[in-house]
């Protein structure tokens, strides 16, 4: 497993794509699976820059492993924020029009549709956030 251990700021989205991004390239990676791949991250990353731990600054671990057979990559983003499992949150109802859906959500459900796992926990002080995607 490596890790980056970086500052929880939108402009350093790009360090943290490209921690995983050259990875599954240089696996040669599907370039669908790439894609799903940065939709992820970048949902995952900027929510935690925004939120985790406003109006403070803080740093996010991102981890990254793979496995064979199935072949996966399984990234984990850690942070010492506020407690926050996005993942409780109801799914938006797709059926409606952008005028009548409730505002947020649609970035999380966006994650949990380009990946095969996904899992939070809050662990002694910590907001973890893992993620399987086969590939």
């Amino acid at each position: 497993m490596e890790q980056l251990i970086i500052e929880a700021k939108v402009e350093n989205l790009e360090k943290v794509t490209e921690f995983i991004i050259e990875s599954l390239e240089e696996m040669n990676c599907k370039p669908k699976i790439i894609m799903q791949m940065e939709l992820v991250i970048e949902e995952l990353f900027v929510n935690v820059a925004n939120y985790a731990y406003t109006p403070k600054e803080g740093n996010c671990t991102v981890q990254k492993e793979f496995q064979e057979n199935p072949r996966a990559v399984v990234v984990t983003f850690i942070d010492s924020g506020m407690p926050y499992n996005p993942l409780e949150h109801e799914d938006p109802d797709t059926s409606l029009g952008v005028e009548e859906r409730a505002i947020g959500g649609l970035g999380i459900f966006l994650v949990k549709k380009n990946v095969d796992e996904i899992s939070y926990e809050h662990k002694d002080g910590q907001n973890v956030l893992r993620l399987k995607k086969l590939f």
